[in-house]
C-alpha cells in the first residue's frame, strides 16, 4: 500500500505542478494532463495513408468516408486525423465538405479533429468550419521565422493546439541534439512572440525507423524517448507526439515484428512522457503478450544495446515470419511459483478455483488472518490497479478480479472475526448512490467493483436514492466521499439539490460526479458553484481510484481541491461565455424558419391496426436483433461488433466476454430467466399550433397532446430550426396523419439475479444479467419497430434488411424516445404512460425522476414519414421554456428543472 500511495503522491504532483492543460474538444472536452492515459490518434481518415480513405473521397462517396470516420471513434480514437494532401483532390474542398459532415454526425463529432495538410490553404479551410477546439498538423521552422511566426499567430487566432515538427531551415532533425534545439527554439518563439498558449503545443520530434543496417539510424528511437523526456522536463506545459508505425518501417511485411516493435517503442515513448500519437490499434500488439525471446531482440534494436541488434533481429524475424504466434501450453506450471505469485496470478487472471487454498496457505504464514488480506491479497490488487491503469488489463478482467477478491475475503472473514478485527485498513470508505428517481446503476456498480479493487470500502445505498439517506449515511458512515450516479436528465438537478444540501448543513465531504447524462461542463456550470468543498467528475471507471486517492490523501487532498476549483471556475466562465455569444432566434423566429414539407404532395399511410395492443414475444426471437457494440461499450471495450472480437489490442479480451455473455444469454433463453413484454398503440394525429402533435381514437375525439421542443440556435445556409411536429402533417393540411407510440420491457426478474450474484460474491455476473437485458430490450424495441413498419401499420411492407442495416437505422420512420437528443424532456414519457395505460397493463412503472422501472425497459413515438430523421434539439432560450411551461401548464421553475441542462441562458 505504501508504494501505492506514493505513486498517487506522485502523480498528483504533477498534476498540481501543471496546472495548464492542453484541452480539445469535439462535441465533448478532451483534456491532456500529465496523469492523462496515452491519446490515441486515428489514422485511417487520411488519403494518404488509407488507400480505401482516399477511393472514397475521390469519388465523393462521403457516406461511407464518414463510417470510416466512425469507426475510428467506435475503435477508440480519441481524436482523428484528416488530411486531404493528393494531388488530384481539391483538397480545400474535400476538407470543408468532410469536416461539415462531421458535425452532423454527433458519434463522430464527439472527438476532436487534427486538421492534416502540408498546404496551408487546406488547413485554413478545416480550422473554418471544424467543430469545437481542435488541432493543426503541423507547422515548423523550415520556411524560417518570419513564415513560422505568421502561420503560428494565424491558428492561435482561430483557437486550434498545433503540432510543431522538428524540423528548420536546415532540414529534419535526426540527432537527439538538432531535436532539442530546433524544438526549444521553436517554443520560445511561439511561447515569447507570439504569446502561444504552452499547452496548446505539441512536439513531433520525428520517429525514424530502426533496424535499417545503416549506422546512422542506430540511436533513431533512443534519441526519440531522449528528446520526448527532455521536452516534458524543459519546455514547461508542451507535450509530444508521434506517427508510431514509422518506427518498424523496415520490417513492413512481417506484421509479427512491427506489431511487437510498435508496441515495444509506444511503451517506453509513453515511459519516457509521450502524451499521443497517430497509432493504427492493427499494427500494435499488447506489451505483455509480446513473446518474451521476440521483445529482447526488438528492445536490444530500440534501445541500441548491441552492435549487433540489428542482425540478430532480422534473422530472428524470419523464423516468425507469418507464423504469428506459438500456443501457449495449457498446463498450470504457475502452480508452481511462490505463494505471492500464485495468489497474484489468480488475481490478474480472474481464477477462482484455487484462491481459498491459498488463502489458507498465507493465514499459516502470518500471525494474523487480516494480514492475508492487506499483504498477499492488496499486493495482488495493486498489480491489477497498475495493469488497469496503464492500460494492459481491461474492465471485464478487472471485474472478475474483484470476484476472486472477495473469495478470497469471504473464506477469511471468519478467522478475522474471531479474533475481533472488524476489517483491514482501507483506504478510504465511499459512498456510492444512483440519485433520487433513477434505476439505473450498472455504470456506478462498475465503478464500485474497480475502486474495491484497490483497497476502498464501498458503502452501495443503490438506486432511487433521496438527498436526505445519502446525507445521513455519509454522516453516520462518516464517508471520505460521496459519489453519486445518474442517467436521465432529472438525476442532474437531484445532483444539484444534494450539493446545496451538503453546503447548508456545512459538511465537507468531497463529491463524485458520474453517469451517462453527467459531464465535466455541467458539473462546473451547475454542481460545483452550489458547494464549497470539492466537487469532480469522472468520465470512466479508469480514474476513479486517481480521483479518489486525490480527495483523501491528507498530502494531496488540499491542493488539489483549490487546483480543481480553479479549473472548474475557468470552465464555467468559457462555457458561460460561449453561450452569451451564441446566436438564438427567439420562438417565434425559430417556428417561422420551421422544416417546410410539401403536404399537398404527401398521402399519409393509413396504418392497417389503430389503436392499442399488448406483445409478448419469446426471448430468443430477440437473438437475431441484438446490437453487440453497445455491450462492450458498457465494459469499457471500445470498438464496432464483431470486428471488435479480432481487434489487436482488445480482441482477445472481447472473445472471452463474448463468450461468457452468449453462454448467460443461452440459459437466460432456455431456462426463460426473463420474459419480453410489449405494449405500443397507432393513433390518427396531426401537428397543432406549430409545436404540438394531438393524438385522436379511432372515431376523431381529441386524446393526449405530445408537446414538442424547437430547435432555437441561428441555422446557417437556409437550414431550418427542427421539432418533432414538423414530421407529422398540419390540422389545416387537411391530411390525416397518424403517429405512434410503445413501451417494452425485458427487465423483470433482472434485480432478483443480480442480488443473487452479489451475494454469492459475484460482480461480474450481477453486471453481465444487467448488460444482457438492457441489450435485450433494445433489441425488443428493434424487433417491434420492425414489425410495426412491415405488418402493424404497415408504411414499409416490402422492406428487406439485414441486422447490420437495422442498427444503422437504414430504414424508412423514426422511433425516438423522450430523454434522448430530439426530444429531451422526459415528461412525455408521462403521456405515453397515459394514452397507453403502460403500467396497467404491462407493469412498468414511472418513477418520481420518470425514469422507467424496471431499468431495462425501453420508451419512444413512432413517425412514419420518410423525411423524418433525427436531430440534437442543442440548447434553448428562456423565452421557449416560459412558453413550454404555459403549454404543459406546469411552474416556470418546474420547466427549468426538466429542461435544465438545454438552457442556453
Amino acid at each position: 500500500m505504501a508504494e501505492n500511495e506514493q505513486s498517487t503522491t506522485n502523480n498528483q504532483q504533477r498534476a498540481t505542478n501543471n496546472q495548464k492543460q492542453l484541452k480539445l474538444s469535439g462535441l465533448e472536452p478532451l483534456v491532456v494532463t500529465s496523469d492523462s492515459n496515452f491519446i490515441n490518434i486515428g489514422e485511417r481518415t487520411n488519403v494518404t495513408g488509407s488507400r480505401r480513405f482516399l477511393r472514397l473521397i475521390k469519388e465523393e462517396n462521403y457516406d461511407e468516408a464518414l463510417e470510416v470516420a466512425r469507426a475510428q471513434v467506435e475503435g477508440g480514437a480519441q481524436i482523428i486525423d484528416v488530411n486531404m494532401d493528393e494531388g488530384m483532390l481539391d483538397g480545400v474542398n474535400a476538407m470543408t465538405t468532410f469536416l461539415n459532415l462531421i458535425a452532423a454526425e454527433p458519434d463522430i463529432a464527439r472527438v476532436p479533429v487534427m486538421i492534416d495538410s502540408s498546404k496551408w490553404e487546406i488547413i485554413e479551410a478545416g480550422l473554418k468550419v471544424v467543430q469545437g477546439k481542435g488541432v493543426v498538423n503541423s507547422i515548423s521552422l523550415k520556411e524560417g521565422e518570419e513564415e513560422f511566426i505568421h502561420r503560428a499567430k494565424q491558428i492561435k487566432r482561430y483557437g486550434a493546439a498545433v503540432i510543431v515538427m522538428a524540423f528548420d531551415e536546415d532540414g529534419q532533425a535526426d540527432s537527439y541534439e538538432r531535436r532539442i534545439e530546433i524544438c526549444k527554439r521553436s517554443y520560445d518563439v511561439l511561447v515569447e512572440t507570439v504569446k502561444f498558449p504552452p499547452q496548446d503545443i505539441i512536439f513531433d520530434p520525428n520517429i525514424f525507423p530502426v533496424a535499417t543496417g545503416m549506422e546512422e539510424h542506430r540511436q533513431n528511437a533512443v534519441d526519440f524517448f531522449r528528446a520526448t523526456q527532455w521536452i516534458r522536463e524543459n519546455l514547461p506545459h508542451a507535450h509530444v507526439s508521434g506517427g508510431v508505425s514509422n518506427v518498424s518501417f523496415s520490417f513492413r511485411g512481417n506484421n509479427t515484428v512491427r506489431e511487437a516493435m510498435n508496441a515495444a517503442f509506444l511503451y517506453h515513448g509513453i515511459k519516457h512522457g509521450m502524451t499521443m500519437g497517430i497509432v493504427n490499434p492493427e499494427m500494435l500488439e499488447v506489451y505483455d503478450e509480446i513473446p518474451k525471446d521476440l521483445l529482447e531482440y526488438v528492445e536490444d534494436v530500440l534501445l541500441d544495446r548491441r552492435d549487433d541488434a540489428t542482425e540478430r533481429l532480422l534473422d530472428f524475424a524470419e523464423t516468425v515470419k507469418n507464423n504469428g504466434k506459438s500456443d501457449e501450453k495449457k498446463v498450470l506450471e504457475w502452480r508452481s511459483g511462490e505463494l505471492q505469485e500464485r495468489i497474484t496470478h489468480s488475481l490478474v487472471k480472474g481464477v477462482l478455483e484455487f484462491i481459498e487454498d491459498d488463502a489458507e496457505e498465507a493465514r499459516q504464514s502470518v500471525e494474523k488472518p487480516i494480514e492475508v488480506i492487506e499483504v498477499f491479497l492488496m499486493n495482488g490488487m495493486n498489480v491489477v490497479g497498475d495493469l488497469f491503469g496503464s492500460g494492459k488489463m481491461f474492465l471485464p478482467q478487472v471485474v472478475k478480479s474483484a470476484r476472486v477478491m472477495k473469495k478470497a475475503v469471504a473464506y477469511l472473514l471468519p478467522f478475522i472475526e474471531a479474533e475481533k478485527t472488524d476489517d483491514s485498513r482501507s483506504a478510504g470508505k465511499i459512498l456510492m448512490a444512483t440519485v433520487k428517481g433513477d434505476v439505473h446503476d450498472i455504470g456506478k456498480n462498475i465503478v464500485s467493483v474497480v475502486l474495491s479493487c484497490n483497497n476502498y470500502e464501498i458503502v452501495d445505498l443503490g438506486v432511487m436514492v433521496p438527498p436526505e439517506k445519502i446525507i445521513q449515511t455519509a454522516k453516520d458512515e462518516q464517508v471520505d466521499v460521496i459519489g453519486l450516479s445518474g442517467l436521465i436528465t432529472p438525476s442532474l438537478d437531484e445532483m444539484v439539490y444534494l450539493a446545496k444540501e451538503l453546503e447548508k448543513l456545512g459538511l465537507s465531504i468531497p463529491v463524485m460526479i458520474g453517469g451517462a447524462t453527467t459531464s465535466r461542463a455541467h458539473t462546473a456550470v451547475k454542481i460545483a458553484p452550489e458547494y464549497s468543498k470539492t466537487v469532480v467528475h469522472v468520465n470512466d471507471a479508469s480514474r476513479a481510484v486517481n480521483v479518489a486517492g486525490s480527495l483523501i490523501n491528507p498530502k494531496l487532498k488540499e491542493d488539489y481541491g483549490i487546483a480543481l476549483r480553479a479549473e472548474y471556475d475557468k470552465l464555467r466562465e468559457g462555457f458561460l461565455n460561449r453561450s452569451r455569444q451564441k446566436n438564438f432566434l427567439s420562438i417565434e423566429q425559430a417556428r417561422a424558419n420551421k422544416l417546410s414539407l410539401d403536404w399537398d404532395e404527401y398521402t399519409p399511410s393509413k396504418p392497417d391496426f389503430i389503436g392499442v395492443k399488448q406483445v409478448e414475444i419469446e426471448l430468443e426471437d430477440l437473438r437475431e436483433y441484438l446490437d453487440w457494440t453497445p455491450f462492450f461499450r458498457s465494459w469499457e471495450l471500445h470498438g464496432k461488433y464483431p470486428a471488435i472480437l479480432t481487434d489487436k489490442v482488445v480482441g482477445e479480451q472481447a472473445s472471452k466476454l463474448f463468450a461468457e455473455a452468449t453462454d448467460m444469454l443461452n440459459r437466460i433463453i432456455d431456462e426463460k430467466w426473463l420474459t419480453a413484454k410489449g405494449i405500443l398503440g397507432i393513433f390518427p394525429a396531426n401537428q397543432v399550433d406549430d409545436d404540438d402533435i394531438q393524438l385522436y381514437d379511432e372515431d376523431g375525439a381529441e386524446l393526449n397532446k405530445f408537446l414538442t421542443l424547437r430547435q432555437q440556435s441561428q441555422k446557417t445556409k437556409g437550414a431550418p430550426n427542427i421539432a418533432l411536429a414538423d414530421f407529422i402533417a398540419p390540422k389545416d393540411s387537411g391530411k390525416q396523419d397518424y403517429m405512434g407510440a410503445f413501451c417494452v420491457t425485458t427487465g423483470f426478474g433482472v434485480d432478483e439475479i443480480s442480488d443473487q450474484y452479489i451475494k454469492d460474491l459475484d460482480d461480474y455476473n450481477s453486471i453481465m444479467i444487467k448488460a444482457l437485458a438492457d441489450r435485450l430490450a433494445e433489441a425488443f424495441a428493434e424487433y417491434l419497430h420492425e414489425k410495426v413498419r412491415k405488418d402493424i401499420w404497415g408504411y414499409a411492407s416490402d422492406e428487406k434488411l439485414t441486422n447490420a442495416e437495422l442498427i444503422k437505422e437504414s430504414y424508412k420512420g423514426i422511433r425516438p424516445a423522450p430523454g434522448y437528443p430530439a426530444c429531451p424532456d422526459h415528461l412525455e414519457k408521462k403521456v405515453i404512460w397515459e394514452v397507453l395505460d403502460v403500467e396497467n397493463e404491462i407493469g412498468v412503472k414511472l418513477t418520481e425522476g420518470i425514469a422507467m422501472w424496471p431499468a431495462s425497459s425501453v420508451s419512444g413515438y413512432y413517425f412514419a414519414h420518410p423525411k423524418s430523421r433525427y436531430f440534437g434539439l442543442g440548447k434553448i432560450k428562456k423565452d421557449q421554456v416560459e412558453d413550454y411551461a404555459k403549454r404543459r401548464n406546469i411552474s416556470i421553475e418546474e420547466a427549468t428543472k426538466w429542461l435544465n441542462p438545454n438552457i442556453a441562458d
